[in-house]
């Protein structure tokens, strides 16, 4: 019976708020749920972008059934120290 068995994987987001995943998602194997959380990254990035691009950093969780972090993927946005002489120029043309 054990060849049966599917793991479950759980992708948590913490952007602020938790978005905890209580459903799961049943995988192959945890290199199957860290592309299935890159991808996960993408939709989010695509549907977020502007939230995203006024510098909020946010990351994912991934937990097996035990909830035991397998691996995180954080999301950081850094200005560079050039951005600061842009700033206050924007609307001044």
């Amino acid at each position: 019976m054990a060849e049966n068995y599917v793991p479950r994987f759980f992708f948590n987001i913490y952007d602020g708020v938790s978005m905890l995943d209580d459903a799961g998602t049943e995988l192959a194997d945890w290199q199957e749920a860290r592309i299935q959380a890159i991808e996960f990254a993408g939709a989010i990035i695509k549907d977020e972008a502007k939230r995203i691009a006024q510098g909020a950093d946010w990351h994912i969780e991934v937990t097996d059934e035990r909830k035991l972090v397998l691996f995180r993927f954080d999301f950081i946005t850094l200005e560079a120290p050039a951005l600061s002489s842009h700033r206050g120029k924007e609307g001044a043309s």
